[in-house]
């Protein structure tokens, strides 16, 4: 009945919270326990909430572990929460040295995560690159584990593809072409170097993007979507060319900035 999973559920919050185990195990699992369906535990399992070992806290180690379902590994952003954290603990994607060097927070003084499941559980909840105007989300992929970098953007923002680079890479104005862009500073669009720089990660060093790393295809991608696009053109969201054949330096639109190759 009901009531009676309910009291079993709170009496295993209540056993965790204290540290006591309902039942004799040789190892324990931390879990989310937010979602009122899903529960994903610190082994990289998913499963329902009614299927959860009260005395373990771990799912039962059934189906995929790390399972990404629903996830786009391109911009590490899930439609769903339990999924993006097993996602996230896969080592593939998550070094623990790397979870265990991060911060919990932005300021200085805050602590490191104290372990990957940690980590992941917070990137997947907090992430604010999948955010835009504060409060709404850029597509239902909003639970994402990427590490967001802020840098600068209408500048040259020198080699962020490579070192001992013949080309630095220009934010163009909104609606030029990188032709133009490249132009005004004396320099020539280097549309060799295109397919390089349509990647999610250089994207998201390269320009202030403020949303998903997100796929479209057209002659203007890579580039960022500007803030004042209508919505379904997901504003400030990074965009890369799901179509190299369609990569150009000729390419502009009315409501992007290109991610441009001069030199």
């Amino acid at each position: 009945m009901d009531w009676q999973w309910r009291f079993l559920m709170v009496a295993f919050l209540v056993s965790l919270s204290h540290g006591e185990p309902l039942g004799d195990s040789s190892f324990s699992c931390n879990n989310t326990v937010q979602g009122p369906h899903l529960l994903a535990d610190s082994q990289g399992y998913v499963c329902s909430v009614r299927n959860i070992d009260f005395g373990r806290g771990c799912c039962p180690e059934e189906g995929q572990q790390f399972s990404c379902s629903g996830c786009n590994l391109v911009s590490q952003c899930c439609n769903t929460f339990e999924y993006c954290v097993s996602c996230c603990l896969d080592p593939i994607h998550t070094s623990k040295e790397f979870a265990l060097s991060s911060k919990s927070a932005r300021q200085l003084t805050a602590a490191n995560f104290v372990s990957v499941f940690e980590y992941c559980t917070g990137r997947c909840r907090h992430n604010s690159g999948s955010v835009v105007h504060e409060n709404a989300y850029t597509s239902e992929y909003h639970h994402c584990f990427f590490t967001q970098t802020n840098l600068s953007s209408g500048r040259d923002h020198g080699v962020e593809a490579g070192e001992n680079t013949d080309y630095s890479l220009i934010t163009g104005r909104r609606g030029q072409s990188c032709d133009e862009a490249c132009r005004q500073r004396g320099k020539k669009c280097k549309a060799s170097i295109l397919p390089l720089i349509n990647e999610c990660s250089v994207l998201q060093k390269s320009m202030n993007c403020k949303g998903a790393c997100i796929s479209g295809s057209g002659p203007d991608l890579p580039s960022e979507v500007v803030s004042s696009a209508p919505r379904h053109l997901h504003p400030g969201a990074c965009v890369f060319n799901s179509k190299n054949t369609l990569l150009s330096c000729q390419g502009a639109h009315r409501y992007t900035k290109r991610l441009c190759p001069c030199g």
